[in-house]
């Protein structure tokens, strides 16, 4: 498989996970070593994955309120046989996300290693 086929089944699980709260899919796309940064509100938040995978299992999922699903693959770059740049966009109401995802090829699989998201907020919401 190419790598830009393989890195879109990647960002269709990230997508699912991101939906449904699933933060065992989550565990399969992001590598266990990776981080997650956001300054959104002007505060600096970083997580490593399994801090992240909390949240996600604490939190509300988009699909258990009924919302509705937005999501968009913006661009995907692969400069090397080993590293991967990806935006993506995403709903999780009342925010609308953009991510900055990169990801490597290891162990015979592409993994998200770092995550950088901004967010607005729906102005009705």
């Amino acid at each position: 498989m190419n790598p830009v086929d393989a890195i879109r089944q990647i960002l269709e699980k990230y997508f699912d996970a991101l939906y449904r709260g699933d933060a065992d899919l989550f565990a399969e796309v992001l590598h266990p070593k990776g981080r997650l940064f956001c300054s959104t509100d002007g505060q600096l938040v970083v997580m490593d994955v399994p801090e992240y995978l909390e949240v996600v299992r604490r939190r509300e999922s988009p699909a258990s309120r009924n919302d509705r699903r937005e999501d968009e693959i913006v661009s995907i770059e692969v400069p090397t046989s080993t590293t991967a740049h990806v935006r993506v966009k995403e709903l999780f109401l009342p925010k609308h996300f953009t991510d900055e995802l990169t990801l490597l090829f290891v162990d015979d699989r592409w993994l998200i290693v770092s995550k950088v998201w901004h967010f607005t907020v729906e102005a009705d919401a």
